[in-house]
């Protein structure tokens, strides 16, 4: 079985010296670990290693880790959220990092309405264009951007993106200088934004060099899930 606390020090490690590459503060990039898969042991475990943000992808499955470590970590929201989910994922999360859509953005804000909370939130883009991908199309998400800012019960903090699935890490360079750049158009347009969510297990070190704020790492910390 991976030695969770050993593959956490080497990630941390990596990001680490992905910083230095390009002149960056390590402390500007936060750790996601996911959990998606993992049971509430390992989680446990990779908990007292240190790991400080777990991310979920499905809200049934969250809840329970959720609830049993609630206070010890915060938790964010990283797969394809379904509005009639909503009212929960805003009940259990910190962080919801998959706005793909208006009908999205106004359920959410309307739970964080009904559960009297600002709900902190990222928009997902589609930088690739990839059919298989979700998040909202490059050309109308600046558009869901403003609509997502001007809302009362959200509190937009970044963007987020997946890039095509490749063996070679470098291939996800140009999406997620496209992400860095958009976040410029969208600073230009007069919404300050702070957080990229870019970069997975399988090329987090290229995301923190085209300033990633937030990397999404399972399989490093993990394993492979079942492992």
């Amino acid at each position: 079985m991976p030695d969770i606390a050993d593959n956490l020090a080497r990630v941390r490690e990596r990001i680490e010296l992905a910083a230095a590459r390009v002149g960056r503060d390590p402390k500007e990039i936060k750790l996601v670990a996911v959990s998606k898969g993992q049971s509430l042991e390992r989680i446990e475990q990779a908990v007292a290693a240190g790991v400080e943000i777990l991310a979920e992808n499905f809200v049934q499955e969250a809840r329970p880790k959720i609830l049993k470590l609630r206070g010890k970590v915060s938790w964010h929201f990283v797969g394809h959220l379904q509005t009639n989910k909503a009212n929960y994922a805003v009940e259990l999360f910190d962080l919801i990092q998959s706005i793909d859509s208006i009908k999205l953005a106004q359920e959410v804000n309307r739970q964080g309405g009904k559960q009297g909370r600002e709900v902190p939130v990222l928009v997902q883009v589609n930088i690739s264009g990839e059919r298989t991908k979700f998040g909202v199309e490059r050309g109308q998400a600046l558009a869901l951007i403003k609509e997502t800012a001007a809302m009362k019960n959200l509190k937009l903090v970044g963007l987020m993106t997946i890039p095509p699935l490749s063996d070679d890490p470098s291939n996800s360079r140009p999406y997620y200088v496209s992400l860095r750049k958009f976040k410029e158009e969208v600073a230009s347009a007069g919404i300050p934004i702070l957080e990229l969510s870019m970069g997975m297990s399988a090329d987090f070190e290229v995301a923190v060099e085209e300033g990633a704020t937030l990397v999404r790492v399972g399989t490093a910390i993990f394993g492979p899930r079942g492992s």
